[in-house]
This record gives C-alpha cells, structure tokens and sequence, in this order.
C-alpha cells in the first residue's frame, strides 16, 4: 500500500488510457475519481477496482461543459478534503484533410481536448493554489509535437494542450505539471469520426503499432510518485519499432 496515497481525479475515465490509468494509480494505493459521460462504464470499472481491494468512485462528466467539470471538482473535494493530481485525458480524434470541411468535428475535437482542458486548469488551480500543493497531468500526443496529412486540426488542440501545459508550469510554482504525448496506443479514439478512408488508414498502423494503454498508465504512475520537489515536465512514447524508424 502507498504510504502517501494521493486524490486523483481522471477525465475520459471510461475506456482506454484513462481506464489503465484508474487501475493503476488505484492497485498503486491511491484513490481514483473516475469522469466520464458513460456512467455504466465508470460503475462497471469502480466495481472492478474495488473487487481488486482499490479505492475508486465516480463520477458523470462531460469536460465540455465548465459547469460539470467544477462540480466533478468540487465534489471531490467535498468528499476529500484536497485534490492532489487531476490527469486531464479526455480526448477525441476524428482525422480527416482540411479540404473534407469536416467543421462539426473540427470544432469536437477543439471542445473536448483544448477547451476540455482548460476547463480542467481552471476547477482545481483555486484548489490547488490554496493548498500550496498538486499535480497537472496533461495528455497530449505525438502528433502534438509532428503534423501528418490529415491531422492538422488535431495536431493543433495537442500542440496548445502543451504550450498550455508549458505556461501553467511557468506560473505556477507550487503545482507541478507534466504532458503525456503518447503514440498509437489502444483505444477508441480510431473508431470514432472522422474521413473513412483516413481512419481506415490509423486502424491499419494501429494494428502494427498499438501500444498497451498500461504502458501509457505506467508513465501517468512514475511522473505522480517523483518527489514532491521534482516535475517531470514531459513524456514522450513511442513503439520501439516506430522510434526507430
């Protein structure tokens, strides 16, 4: 059991890189807070954490919506008493060519993973500026550090998610403040919107590539247990065989 057990609150908790990581922050010690807009998956994903002998709730949440992210925030804390780390991780990724004019999922994609996150900054920074003390993990992505055909307007929500990160960083100096840039990892992000033929394209390299979405966990896990004094700012993963190449 973690001697220091912290209160993690997690975004798109329901599949994915957010599930792995509820499983492990929870089987680490910690207590997990789970936010999703799919509360049948969150109630499924609590029970299986409990069963193991981990500590877990959760709660409805739809980070587009600043209203519900403040009360997932708030009740938390009400709950707790503090909130230690909040791991902003809700995303979507429909691809698609600029010259598709896919402008509804354009603007998907700037609500949940750009404006997702702000609102996440701003319900636990008054939080977390009060108690001289907590941790910002940012979920971003490879393509947030390259653009490829078809992935501008993603790119472009992941390259601000990081000058984002960047700039609370520099602001802050009670908080800590870390990106997560993960490549293919296993999720739903690659079945959900976007131009057929391109998505079809990402599910092909996927299959090739995927990461586990443990492995991601396994990061979120090492940046929270540093020392107090130490932020690790960044984190990158790749395959092996895509880093190489």
């Amino acid at each position: 059991m973690n001697d220091s057990p912290k209160i993690i609150l997690i975004t798109g908790a329901s599949s994915g890189i957010g599930a792995a990581t509820a499983q492990r922050l929870a089987a680490a010690g910690h207590h997990v807070v789970l936010g999703a807009r799919r509360l049948d998956r969150l109630a499924a994903l609590t029970a299986t954490i409990r069963a193991g002998g981990g500590s877990a709730e959760h709660l409805a949440l739809d980070v587009t919506n600043q209203e519900s992210v403040h009360s997932f925030v708030q009740e938390a804390h009400r709950r707790h008493g503090r909130v230690d780390v909040l791991v902003n991780n809700a995303g979507v990724m429909p691809l698609s060519r600029l010259d598709a004019l896919r402008v509804d999922e354009w603007d998907q994609m700037i609500d949940v993973n750009l404006r997702g996150t702000l609102h996440g900054i701003a319900a636990v920074l008054p939080l977390m500026k009060a108690q001289r003390s907590g941790h910002v993990i940012n979920v971003s992505s490879t393509l947030g550090h390259d653009v490829v055909p078809s992935s501008a307007v993603y790119s472009a929500t992941k390259f601000a998610v990081k000058a984002l990160s960047e700039g609370l960083r520099k602001e802050q100096q009670d908080i800590r403040v870390t990106v997560i840039s993960p490549s293919f990892t296993e999720s739903e992000l690659n079945t959900l919107g976007g131009d057929p033929d391109t998505m079809a394209w990402v599910r092909t390299m996927a299959d090739k590539l995927n990461m586990p979405a443990s492995s991601v966990a396994d990061a979120i896990a090492y940046v929270i247990d540093q020392p107090v004094a130490i932020d690790v700012n960044e984190v990158i993963i790749r395959p092996l065989v895509e880093a190489a190449a």
